[in-house]
């Protein structure tokens, strides 16, 4: 089949050629709309415990707000109290009423609580109408409409940080191109040693990232994409487009040294393209895994993903035939660099070396796996918040100032929704909301606590009975003002501010002990908020993973036996993997949560590991890894079937890919590293895990681990029973 698709390839390369032209024409003119065609965030569920608190009150009490913008004032000698700041303040916010999806504005004179204790910081609150993350696309309207006065005003909260990750994901992503093409160019012509060979895998890398945007900016059409989709697209797109044209061009000239052009494209695709095609395969299960999960971060990068497979193998089995068959010869010319034949004598002696003694090589090897991985230990998955952006982004630097103003847990309060078997206002439930209320207050981890019975501690718990018997008839606008927004029929919220970080193991354990806690006669308690989100959604991810992990592993297993005719070595490949998974891991630990060469990699440590990153990091890389894994061995099958002694096949395999596979793991890991330099941290870890694990898998894995453990198996690699063999044989004969 494989052979056909050459010979189709070649005969017709001109057509092919300008098919695949047509197709990149076509998607260009929307390439420049495909970011605001993207949704930031995608790391919430509508189905934890969280998601659904914040429905019930959106739905339940008519003042609650889904989303709230902080804006934030401050003057060097002004305080908050003086008439003058308040009349500022009032001013530059006077149009901001007017502007669409904007509810309410609740202002620092009518709660002191807006007013930082040292009188350096005073906030107002703008309600939006819209979910956290849509509520950035009005951010530009509210900014527009503040008018300019004396007083530095800054904006904070969930719509701002939406925002600004979405500016910052863009810049990040130019820069990661522009850094990625020339060094890919520069080890492309260390490999070939001519400018037309090094071009011919970056024109292919170049179509394909072309075409998977302009197929996920179709996709936006009909469902909602995560932004990051962009990074994922770019950085797989041309990894994983030039390798497979890597390995192609590679056996292209090696098969043209000894057969016409037409042969030789034949018997390259044939070969090459039928490992790039299982390759593929492995990589679209890794990358299926995803699809396990409800996250539109995790299902975006899933999807984007599988089409970034999809295309690049395409065009890897008819662009890539198409355009050897058209330039042939032509390949090698405007050499810069004069490479000799592969002899593959050095990687003879490496085999060689390897299998003389192999435990002596696998024991420290697999040694030094472990202890790089050691550091996951201790891991602490949590969700992103904005310490996740550069401290140069505006809605990062709002956050420290109102952390030093306010304290860590201010911003972030947990927001309980409480659910009454009579009316709020009756004072059975008045009575139990206050003893209720008070206990949470005697917490030492809390520091205030806003609800409908917390206003003024003044005021009795017999006067609030007094006061709620009727509503509509509050005499105090400030009680009625926060009696409609803190209060339903048959729930209310009560938002309890704590003195921890959201992501903080105190903060998550007042969560626990408050989920645990009797509310009190005739209430039932669900729990929203900063802290509630990031436990549920860790929560909901991890148990989802596992049966995500044994579909991957499962279906990779069936993969590469059916490829390699083999049952252990599809079994070994996956032991191999995982240590170099779990070495990529440690370090993710390592340098992101413990923060070690932050200053290098210019990052504030987060203190804790995203928590999708180990999930999105296992279903790219279990795939991609793969790669290797299947180039190597597929030639080390050759050598196999054409001389049945193992030694001879695996020295012969890694002699004749070993060169080729450095070369394809040192661009992939120059395409990866190229978002290390991302200021966003979440695509930075991404990048660095990437470029450190296919490092690591290329080279101690696949050129020491792999002869080693071979040599240990000896004629056990190619074992597979005699009826199956039959079987494997006369479906291979057929195809």
């Amino acid at each position: 089949m494989f052979e056909r698709i050459g010979r189709f390839a070649y005969r017709r390369r001109w057509f092919v050629l300008a098919i695949w032209l047509l197709a990149v024409a076509a998607a260009v003119p929307f390439l420049p709309r495909v970011s605001s065609a993207l949704e930031v965030g995608g790391f919430s569920s509508p189905h934890t415990e969280a998601a659904r608190t914040r429905e019930l009150l959106r739905e339940r009490i008519p003042g609650y707000s889904p989303s709230s913008l902080l804006v934030l004032f401050s003057h060097p000698t002004l305080r908050p109290t003086d008439p003058a700041f308040v009349q500022q303040a009032q001013q530059a916010l006077r149009a901001v009423p007017s502007i669409p999806h904007v509810t309410a504005i609740h202002w620092f004179t009518e709660n002191p609580s807006q007013i930082a204790p040292d009188g350096s910081l005073a906030y107002a609150v703008v309600d939006l109408d819209l979910q956290p993350e849509e509520a950035q696309r009005v951010l530009d309207d509210i900014e527009a409409a503040i008018v300019p006065t004396d007083l530095r005003v800054q904006l904070a909260g969930a719509p701002a940080f939406y925002a600004d990750l979405e500016k910052v994901t863009e810049r990040d992503l130019r820069r990661a191109e522009l850094i990625a093409f020339p060094f890919a160019l520069a080890a492309l012509l260390f490999v070939f040693g001519s400018v037309v060979a090094a071009a011919v895998p970056l024109f292919i890398g170049g179509v394909t990232v072309a075409l998977v945007l302009g197929l996920v900016y179709a996709l936006t059409r009909v469902t909602e994409l995560s932004i990051f989709t962009l990074n994922v697209a770019t950085l797989l797109g041309l990894g994983l487009s030039i390798d497979y044209s890597l390995f192609l061009v590679s056996r292209f000239r090696e098969e043209l040294a000894a057969h016409g052009l037409e042969e030789a494209t034949a018997r390259t695709t044939a070969t090459a393209g039928r490992a790039v095609f299982f390759s593929g395969l492995t990589v679209l299960i890794g990358l299926s895994g995803l699809g396990f999960f409800e996250f539109l971060f995790m299902r975006s990068v899933g999807l984007a993903g599988g089409l970034v497979v999809l295309v690049a193998v395409a065009a890897s089995l008819t662009l890539l035939p198409a355009v050897l068959g058209i330039l042939g010869p032509r390949l090698d010319a405007l050499r810069v660099l004069r490479r000799g034949p592969e002899t593959g004598r050095f990687w003879h002696g490496v085999t060689a070396f390897v299998m003389q003694r192999p435990l002596h090589v696998a024991i420290p090897v697999i040694a030094v796996l472990v202890v790089l991985g050691l550091p996951f230990r201790h891991v602490r998955l949590s969700s992103p918040d904005a310490t996740i952006l550069p401290t140069s982004t505006p809605s990062r630097q709002a956050l420290e100032e109102f952390r030093r103003a306010f304290g860590d847990g201010a911003l972030s309060p947990l927001v309980l929704a409480v659910e009454t078997e009579r009316p709020v206002n009756d004072p059975q439930t008045i009575a139990a909301l206050y003893d209720f209320t008070r206990r949470l207050a005697a917490d030492p981890r809390v520091t205030r606590i806003t609800s409908i019975v917390t206003i003024d501690p003044r005021i009795t718990l017999a006067q609030y009975q007094m006061l709620y018997a009727d509503p509509t008839r509050l005499p105090d606008p400030i009680l009625r003002q926060a009696y409609q927004q803190l209060a339903g029929d048959h729930l209310t919220a009560i938002y309890v501010y704590t003195d921890s970080l959201p992501a903080s193991d105190r903060a998550k354990q007042l969560l626990h002990d408050i989920r645990a806690m009797d509310p009190g006669p005739g209430l039932t308690v669900w729990v929203d908020g900063g802290t509630a989100e990031i436990v549920d959604v860790v929560a909901r991810m991890y148990s989802e993973f596992p049966y995500a992990a044994l579909t991957v592993v499962v279906a990779t297993y069936v993969v590469l036996f059916l490829l390699l005719r083999s049952i252990f070595l599809p079994l070994k490949a996956i032991v191999l993997n995982v240590l170099s998974l779990t070495a990529s891991y440690g370090a993710l630990v390592y340098v992101f949560q413990d923060g070690h060469f932050s200053s290098l990699l210019r990052f504030s440590p987060l203190g804790f590991t995203e928590a999708s990153l180990p999930i999105v990091m296992f279903c790219i890389l279990f795939g991609v890894s793969m790669d290797y894994e299947v180039f190597l061995l597929s030639r080390m099958r050759e050598a196999w079937d054409q001389t049945g002694d193992n030694r001879i096949a695996v020295a012969t395999g890694l002699a004749r890919s070993g060169r080729i596979i450095t070369g394809a793991a040192l661009i992939l890991v120059v395409v990866a590293a190229a978002f290390v330099t991302a200021d966003v941290v979440l695509i930075k870890a991404l990048g660095l895990g990437i470029a450190l694990a296919i490092a690591l898998d290329a080279s101690i894995v696949r050129v020491v681990l792999v002869p080693a453990t071979m040599r240990l198996l000896g004629q056990w690699n190619w074992w597979v029973p005699k009826r199956m063999a039959r079987t494997l044989e006369s479906v291979r004969v057929e195809h």
